[in-house]
């Protein structure tokens, strides 16, 4: 009797929760009958799996972090303090520019707000020694560099041309007086500079031909000529303007301020990339300079490509930045977009895709942070940066691809952060000398032949 109790107990409480409508649906599409018989003959794994399959599984999945730094080559390379600064540098980039990024790449305008707050972290001019620059290892900017690209590849450009190119033209290239006047105030953002070497008809052929002439006229010097893609040249308050000397035909380097008679800038329009700098086309016109604000110690192109050298590896360090940027982004959004009822980071193709992208960026890191070993011990040469220039901007431009290949349509909106970095890398393709040319550099070093024009 209390069996008979009990399983009428059982029953109504199993009837209590039974929805009878969709009972009657269901079985008007299967077999009902069937159906329970096939369920009550599964075992217990069997039917964990298929509460499992039906959603019954309520505990989150933990994913891994997402890391672009797979083969944690940061951890193992910094100090604990360069660490600290790396970090520190990371949380402004996500709080302070990432979230108004896309609208300034959208209206290409500058975000000059943020220039003050970059001050602040004490980071510009950082492997100089001396004039309050902190004298930091190449290691360490290029891991920066990275940091940048890695949010914007805008404004990694941005510093690297006022950090690199412009303060480095100086650094390298300038007299002691010349250095106390303007590396201070650059390195506290207080003075903006800009690098003019590229031409309207002249990119890759700078070295040996120049059309921007410069002659001497008693203490003043006379320039006339056109400079082109220069970055940060609509507000930059001093230039380093490139030219070549009537004279003796050689390269020289000239401190041009905005305010020089002769000197005009326009604003460049219309690019698909870097939209965030502000590049120019400058207008020479019987423009004087100062015989104390010519460079003194750059007498010939071979002391503007000792700039270059230096500046070639941090873009090769910006090209590991936008490839990071790119990967975290497409995989974080992998993780969370479903497709059939499933993340699509589940699907096997998909992986493969995430797989190749990282195998990419993290062979990018590698060369890098040898090619930065190279520089802090005093053994870079240009085939190193050369090479490191043509792999890292090859291997962005795949990364960046199939980054925008796993967003499927999502991946060319700017709201969801790849398209940005699928744009800004043909920008890396090409500057700091085009692919061809840097090949020809390696070229040259490893057969002995030089195949240049």
């Amino acid at each position: 009797m209390a069996n008979i109790f009990s399983s009428i107990k059982n029953a109504y409480n199993l009837f209590k929760h039974v929805d009878f409508d969709k009972l009657e649906a269901l079985s008007k599409k299967v077999d009902l009958p069937k159906m329970v018989e096939t369920i009550s003959s599964l075992d217990e794994k069997q039917i964990q799996g298929m509460m499992k399959m039906m959603g019954g599984s309520k505990r989150k999945k933990e994913l891994p972090p997402i890391e672009g730094d797979f083969y944690h080559l940061g951890d193992e390379a910094l100090k604990d303090e360069d660490r600290a600064l790396q970090l520190k540098v990371r949380a402004f980039l996500e709080a302070e520019v990432k979230p108004i990024v896309n609208e300034y790449w959208n209206r290409a305008e500058f975000p000059f707000e943020i220039i003050p707050k970059l001050a602040e972290l004490n980071i510009c001019g950082l492997t100089y020694k001396g004039y309050g620059c902190p004298g930091k290892s190449n290691l360490m900017e290029g891991i920066l560099a990275m940091e940048m690209a890695r949010i914007d590849t805008s404004i990694s450009t941005f510093f690297g041309v006022q950090s690199g190119l412009a303060m480095g033209s100086i650094y390298l290239c300038g007299s002691e007086e010349q250095k106390q006047q303007w590396l201070p105030q650059m390195q506290k953002f207080k003075v903006i500079g800009a690098f003019g070497l590229t031409e309207p008809e002249v990119g890759s052929a700078a070295a040996g031909g120049l059309t921007t002439t410069c002659k001497r006229v008693g203490d003043k010097w006379v320039l006339n000529g056109q400079k082109k893609w220069i970055g940060n040249a609509t507000f930059a308050d001093i230039l380093i303007i490139w030219a070549r000397d009537e004279a003796d035909n050689e390269v020289k380097g000239f401190i041009v301020k905005k305010d020089n008679p002769g000197f005009a800038v326009e604003k460049m329009k219309d690019k698909m990339a870097l939209r965030i700098v502000q590049n120019g086309i400058i207008t020479l016109t019987n423009c004087e300079v100062e015989e104390v604000d010519r460079l003194q110690n750059a007498n010939s192109f071979k002391d503007t490509a000792k700039v270059l050298q230096m500046t070639r590896a941090g873009v090769a360090w910006q090209a590991v930045g936008c490839a990071r940027g790119a990967y975290e982004n497409a995989l974080d959004y992998t993780r969370t977009r479903k497709q059939f009822g499933k993340p699509i980071a589940s699907f096997q193709l998909i992986q493969n895709h995430l797989v190749e992208m990282l195998s990419n960026l993290t062979a990018m890191q590698t060369l890098c942070f040898r090619l930065s070993q190279l520089q802090d011990q005093g053994l870079l040469k240009d085939e190193h940066a050369s090479l490191a220039k043509v792999f890292c901007s090859l291997r962005t431009r795949d990364v960046v691809s199939k980054a925008r290949e796993v967003m499927g349509g999502n991946g060319i909106l700017l709201e969801y952060n790849v398209a940005r970095f699928v744009a800004d890398a043909e920008a890396i393709y090409s500057y700091e000398g085009t692919k061809e040319i840097n090949t020809l550099i390696v070229g040259r070093a490893i057969t002995g032949f030089s195949a240049f024009v």
